[in-house]
Formats: structure tokens, C-alpha cells, sequence
């Protein structure tokens, strides 16, 4: 079968081509962004990328379209679409339809973490002897690619989005899942594009949560109090809760305030068992990104203290606290943060870890709720822990952000030219220190530019 895939790009479509392809299926696909690394491993893979939307890209013997979330009415491939009165399916209905049936699904969501951790939840599985399916959106490095169907005897990893699934269908893509675990790591206000307050999204996580069997299972972080509503809607499954609260089922405990070392305390039906995590990774988020997969592949028969062992063996997603090079001993760290919340557990993090030098923060605010404003008040406190900020102001945002910059009394600066950027944060870089680029998109190749800046000045 010839499948053609609108918006192919995108972290979850790309990842769906990788999975149509691995079934045997003709892919091509089309989309208006391309750029690593989904671009590079689609490449890799023998499908047809088109640069662009338009009519012509649906020509040919195609039996199947699968349109992407951030497709709209007016686009014209999407028109012509729906001229030709082709087949077509929204990505998170064709996985549903085509890799889930008769797999023991974990479905990893969350406002914060959900790459990081299905990727941890993924390594585990394997360390452990199965081949686990996953689905990711980004590439997690122990594999190498960001979807793979894996043993149809083993579970099934899957990052589930909380954001709508196609412009015929504004559920949620993570209904369509069916888990038999459910990962909740976090809930706040996001994607202010679609959703009008912090109570749709309670709604929809509700909506996942009614797919639960009883017989499946509710991991859920403790302090949150969004997923306590949102439990408090119903609950049809068993729960167990996993953070630092001595109440909880999983409990962490950092023994090294940067997180690269922590205990981990399970608390379970008929006796108590812990295990030592030291691994390369920063801050407590990521411990409780990983306290959420072990809890995850427990479920699945993984025994704790191997479990744990194994993860002094995991290496980051791309683009989560990625270290993309070190040049003159500056470093230049990529990283997916791009809400507040997230923009501060990275800077944390590095922070905790950083005991020489300093740490210079470059933030493209591109997502659409930055690019909304919704959030933009909690922008300076989120970036307290760095000492100098370089703002970009991308095309497209609907407030300018020469006030947050002028709150921030010299600590930041604002441009909207990527070559001015470059040449000042180099001017600043001295040995020792971290530069941390946050940005979910692909910033004007802004990292090689810096390392590039960097070599120059030698």
C-alpha cells in the first residue's frame, strides 16, 4: 500500500512514516520544514520527502493519506485532498488502527518530560531483554531512530500528546491509544492555541484516563494537583503515585543536588525494594522523568535494581540537554525547553552541574503558546539560574518582548537577527562555560553556528 503523509516532519508523523515503512508500506510525504533530524533519519529510511504543500503531491497510485495535526482547512494539498475524494486518516487513528491492536501499550504523557521519559521507559525494556515497540517524539540516542514496531510479544512505548489529532478531529491524539498503563508526569497549561484554559486539558486527560482498563494501571506524579482533578473526575483502574512524598508507591531521593545520583524506594504490596541510580544526566526533573519509567517497566516484570543499573547506560533524546560539541572548553548544549516550567527545570539542572564557568542561555520562544503570550509573564523567573539570557524574538510572535528584556536590568538581550546573536553570545563564551539553546524547532541552525563562531576565534 502507498501511503502519502501530510506534515511528514513533524516528531509523530515522521515516527509514523518509520513504522509504515517497517510494515512493508510504500511512504512518501510532504511537508513545508524540513530539517534534522527527523529530515535525516526519514532520508535514511528510502521515503520520499516533498518540500512544500501542494496538489501535485498527491499524484500517483496512492490508496491512503494521513494528515498531520498541524494541518489546516485552506492548505492547498489539504484542499485538493479533499477534492479528490481520496481515503484519508488522521496519524494518531492509523497507528491505532494498524500497530496497537493486541500490544500491551504504555502511554508516557504529561505536559513536561514525555520524550525523555518514554525513551528512558523504552531502554529499560530493552536492557531487560525485550524488544519493545515504540513510537517517540524525538530520537532517542541508545536507538537511533524515533520508532520501531519491535517483538509483538513486547510492550509497546508510546509518547501520547495531549494536543488535537487532525482538523476533522479535535480530540486529543492520546484517546485513540487504549493503554494498558498510563504514564501522567505532569499537568499545566499549554498549547494555548487550542486550549482556553487549564481545565480543557484536565477534560481530555480524563478522557485518557476512561481507557484504562481495570485490570491496567495509573502511574501518576505526586504534587500535582491539575492530575488530582482530573482523577477526581473518576477512576475505573488501580493508581500508584511516584515523586518525593513519603506517602507515594515510588519514592526519589537525590543523594547529589544536581540529580546525577538518587535513590529510588518502591514501596509495594507485600515488601519494600530500592535501588541507586548514578547516571550523566542533570537535574530532578530527569530523576523523576526516570522514577515514571521505572515504575513503568516494573509493571512489565523488570527487576528494580537491574533497572537501575541500566540507566548509568542511557544517553539523552536528541535535543534534551544534547552537548552538540565543545570548542576552546565552551560547550554548546542543545535543548527541547520551551515553556517556562521546563526552561527552569533545564536551567536548574545545568546549574546544579556547572561548578565552573557560567551559564549563558540563548530561548527561541516559538511554540504557539509563547508565540501567543500566554505564558509570557513566568519568562523571567524561569530563567533566574543563568547568568546572561539571549532572547530571539522569532517572526510571527504577537508581543514584543522589549519589556521582559528591559525587566531583566542587563542580565539579557534581545535580537531578532541570528548573526548578531552569534557574534554576541561568542563574544561573552570564555572557557568552562555552558551554552544551553531551548528551542523546539530548529533555530536557524543557530548550535552549528555558535560552534562554527567558536573554531573562528582560535
Amino acid at each position: 500500500m502507498h501511503l502519502h503523509i501530510i506534515g511528514i516532519c513533524g516528531t509523530f508523523m515522521g515516527s509514523l512514516a518509520l513504522l509504515a515503512r517497517e510494515l512493508g508500506h510504500q511512504v512518501s510525504g510532504s511537508d513545508a520544514n524540513v530539517y534534522p533530524p527527523m529530515s535525516t533519519q526519514l532520508a535514511e529510511a528510502g521515503i520520499t520527502l516533498m518540500e512544500g504543500y501542494r496538489a501535485g503531491n498527491l499524484s500517483g497510485a496512492v490508496d491512503l493519506v494521513i494528515v498531520g495535526n498541524a494541518l489546516s482547512r485552506g492548505n492547498p494539498e489539504v484542499e485538493a485532498l479533499l477534492d479528490s475524494g481520496m481515503r484519508y486518516t488522521s496519524g494518531a487513528q492509523w497507528l491505532a488502527d494498524h500497530v496497537l491492536p493486541g500490544r500491551k501499550v504504555i502511554a508516557v504523557a504529561g505536559t513536561h518530560g514525555k520524550t525523555t521519559t518514554a525513551s528512558l521507559l523504552a531502554w529499560l525494556l530493552e536492557s531487560a531483554g525485550h524488544s519493545p515497540g515504540f513510537l517517540i517524539g524525538g530520537v532517542p540516542r541508545n536507538f537511533g531512530v524515533s520508532a520501531r514496531l519491535g517483538d509483538s510479544e513486547s510492550p509497546f512505548v508510546v509518547e501520547a500528546d495531549e494536543y488535537d489529532t487532525a482538523f476533522f478531529d479535535k480530540r486529543s491524539k492520546f484517546v485513540h491509544y487504549r493503554p494498558t498503563i498510563a504514564v501522567l508526569n505532569n499537568l499545566e497549561f499549554d498549547h494555548a492555541d487550542i486550549f482556553p484554559d487549564l481545565a480543557a486539558i484536565e477534560r481530555q486527560f480524563h478522557h485518557l484516563v476512561r481507557t484504562v482498563p481495570s485490570q491496567g494501571r495509573l502511574l501518576v506524579a505526586d504534587q500535582q494537583p491539575a492530575l488530582e482533578r482530573v482523577l477526581g473526575m473518576g477512576v475505573w483502574s488501580p493508581i500508584e503515585h511516584f515523586g518525593s512524598l513519603d506517602a507515594s508507591h515510588w519514592q526519589l531521593r537525590l543523594e547529589r543536588p544536581d540529580g546525577s545520583r538518587f535513590q529510588v524506594v518502591h514501596h509495594g504490596d507485600e515488601h519494600t525494594e530500592d535501588g541507586v541510580v548514578e547516571w550523566t544526566l542533570t537535574g530532578e526533573h530527569n530523576a523523576r522523568n526516570a522514577l515514571a519509567a521505572l515504575a513503568a517497566a516494573h509493571h512489565c516484570g523488570v527487576d528494580l535494581p537491574r533497572a537501575c543499573a541500566s540507566l548509568s547506560r542511557f544517553q539523552t533524546p536528541r535535543r534534551r540537554q544534547e552537548v552538540r560539541g565543545e570548542v576552546r572548553g565552551v560547550q554548546v548544549i542543545d535543548d527541547f525547553a520551551h515553556h517556562p516550567t521546563a526552561i527552569a527545570a533545564t536551567l536548574q539542572g545545568l546549574r546544579a552541574a556547572t561548578t565552573k564557568g557560567r551559564l549563558l542561555a540563548v530561548i527561541e520562544p516559538r511554540s504557539n503558546t509563547m508565540r501567543l503570550g500566554a505564558l509570557r509573564e513566568r519568562l523571567n523567573k524561569s530563567v533566574a539560574e543563568a547568568d546572561a539570557v539571549f532572547w530571539f524574538q522569532p517572526a510571527g510572535l504577537d508581543w514584543s518582548m522589549e519589556s521582559l528584556v528591559a525587566e531583566q536590568e542587563g542580565q539579557a538581550q534581545l535580537f531578532n537577527n541570528i548573526d548578531a546573536l552569534v557574534e554576541a553570545v561568542i563574544d561573552q563564551a570564555s572557557p568552562q562555560d555552558r551554552i544551553v539553546v531551548m528551542s523546539n524547532g530548529g533555530f536557524e541552525g543557530v548550535h552549528e553556528r555558535l560552534l562554527n563562531a567558536l573554531t573562528a576565534k582560535e
